[in-house]
């Protein structure tokens, strides 16, 4: 016999294949014969728990000739075996089923119960030894898939593509024993084209993704918009694949697939790192892990994806971005933090039409209070790493000038940042112990300005062989 495309059956996950022309049993379960049919098969199927099945049987091709039995395995006789069948209203509503005995098998004929080339499927309960055995059997040809084409939809979203199926996958339904409908999954493959960003490399990078779809609802496929152009391309469903693996099937199509997608959905990852200061007088400020005692250098990174065209940076001091202080056209930016307060920063992107737009995280960039205080003591030559040096504890400050005099008014050391320190030598070397005098100007973050003077007192020294007179 030639088999075509118009005698088939379909079911959910596969476990097994049962010959038809060959009866063979799974467990407590049905076998399938038909004499005109040889070398056809069917596909079971274990269905959840709660449907009250043990089996879901999708059959491959189906005449008047086919039938189905039930193996007697225990001590009672094929012929104490019970059939009858539901349907949608489930088992409580189920008739009874006439039989023949083959041997140690209850055999029913198909043809006996709703015309099975109409009906999508048909369930069964099992009497035997005190025990019900419920199946559901479905019909494929009335639950076929044809593929004849895949196209793009013209109306497309940036999260979102719509395609086009040129054919037919309706969902296959099947009922428990209570009446309750079931999807039997297809399991047909939409396989794509698209960006991930790669967290290790910092970049996007190429990924093929696969999305499996239970039918197609109409003619319309949606998924998760690619980064980047790609064709879509579209399976059979699994029960077709299984079975044009066997010999002398024609006329199916394994998958179709679409023209080339250019897309508009756009993505970005950005990130945010401040180049760290290790100075040991630099007081910290914990309020934000960015920023924090300034001034503070930040670089912003964006890597995006292939349709993005426009590119922004945006600096508010306004969290709803209402008013934008300053906005930089590149992927990477660095920039100084100077003023005291909260800035916000994130970055935007848009495709070439303006129809998808990208806004980024919005990162929190904040620069405390300025402080300067300023030791009245150290031992440059005492226990080594120890006060052994005069510096400021700062916080915030921006500009900074310090001159430090001996008593008859000679500068001893001229500093320029408040990070660094004196260690009490003079022209390379130790200067005497005793009184000397700083001067600082100084501005802070805030805009406070430090005027301050003071001593610093030189403590004797271990070893005065070094001191300069």
């Amino acid at each position: 016999m030639t088999r075509t495309l118009s005698h088939l059956l379909h079911i959910t996950s596969i476990t097994s294949l049962i010959a038809l022309s060959a009866p063979t049993t799974t467990g407590a379960g049905l076998t399938f014969n038909d004499p005109t049919l040889p070398g056809t098969h069917a596909i079971a199927i274990t269905p959840p728990a709660s449907t009250g099945l043990e089996t879901v049987y999708v059959l491959e091709e189906y005449t008047n000739r086919m039938t189905a039995s039930f193996e007697a395995t225990g001590s009672a006789p094929a012929s104490s075996v019970r059939w009858s069948r539901f349907s949608n209203l489930g088992g409580g509503f189920a008739e009874d089923v006439p039989s023949s005995v083959e041997g140690n098998r209850s055999v029913i004929s198909l043809r006996f119960q709703t015309d099975m080339h109409q009906s999508k499927g048909t369930g069964y309960i099992v009497e035997y030894e005190g025990r019900q055995h419920c199946f559901w059997v479905v019909n494929y040809f009335q639950n076929e898939c044809r593929l004849k084409g895949l196209s793009i939809d013209p109306q497309q979203e940036c999260d979102r593509t719509a395609l086009t199926l040129d054919g037919y996958a309706p969902r296959i339904v099947y009922y428990s024993v209570n009446g309750v409908a079931q999807t039997l999954s297809r399991e047909m493959k939409l396989t794509y084209n698209s960006l991930a960003y790669n967290e290790e490399r910092l970049q996007y990078e190429p990924v093929t993704l696969t999305e499996t779809i239970d039918y197609v609802d109409a003619t319309t496929i949606r998924t998760t918009a690619p980064l980047c152009d790609t064709e879509f391309n579209l399976s059979a469903d699994r029960f077709q694949l299984e079975w044009m693996t066997h010999p002398g099937y024609s006329g199916w199509t394994e998958s179709v697939t679409s023209p080339i997608f250019h897309t508009n959905a756009i993505a970005a990852a950005t990130r945010a790192e401040q180049t760290s200061r290790d100075n040991d007088n630099e007081q910290r400020e914990e309020k934000t892990p960015l920023g924090g005692s300034g001034p503070a250098e930040i670089t912003f990174t964006a890597e995006v994806t292939d349709a993005v065209v426009f590119k922004e940076w945006q600096f508010s001091r306004d969290s709803q971005f209402d008013v934008i202080d300053l906005r930089i056209q590149e992927l990477e930016v660095a920039h100084t933090f100077r003023d005291y307060g909260t800035t916000y920063v994130r970055f935007i992107a848009g495709n070439d039409t303006g129809s998808c737009d990208f806004i980024g995280e919005t990162y929190e960039i904040y620069i405390g209070e300025s402080k300067l205080d300023c030791p009245n003591a150290f031992s440059p030559y005492g226990t080594e790493g120890i006060n052994d040096e005069w510096k400021v504890s700062y916080k915030s400050i921006i500009e900074f000038d310090c001159h430090i005099f001996n008593r008859w008014g000679q500068q001893m050391a001229h500093l320029t940042d408040p990070s660094q320190g004196w260690d009490g030598r003079y022209k390379g070397k130790l200067v005497p112990s005793g009184v000397y005098y700083y001067v600082i100007k100084a501005k802070g973050t805030d805009g406070k300005d430090y005027k301050l003077s003071g001593d610093i007192n030189i403590l004797k020294y271990s070893n005065d062989s070094e001191r300069t007179q």
